[in-house]
């Protein structure tokens, strides 16, 4: 068994909850963890109470957008011409594009 945990607010996190998702759920997942900046506990426990996940640029929020892009540029290159572009590729895009546009915003 895991040891209690105490969140921001002074609350003890000692409940477990676990789901299942497919492999390529999973990467997406992992994805947005890595340009959140946050834990995937905190990330999770945020977009399931529909919470704003706010990015602070700091340098492990850099490097994952660093290899995000190198990973998608990657991935473009690998398409033909005339592919479709794979929607799970698309929303890593659009994760990217939010982090980006919110940072230029700080």
């Amino acid at each position: 068994m895991s040891a209690k945990c105490l969140d921001k607010q002074g609350r003890w996190r000692n409940k477990t909850v676990a789901f299942r998702v497919s492999p390529e759920e999973d990467e997406l997942l992992e994805t947005a963890v890595r340009l959140s900046g946050l834990t995937k506990q905190d990330y999770i426990t945020r977009r399931l109470q529909e919470k704003e996940v706010v990015v602070t640029g700091n340098p492990r929020v850099y490097k994952a957008l660093k290899n995000e892009l190198e990973k998608v540029l990657n991935e473009l290159k690998r398409l033909k011409k005339g592919d479709n572009v794979p929607e799970d590729l698309l929303e890593v895009i659009r994760l990217i594009t939010i982090t980006m546009n919110g940072m230029k915003e700080e």
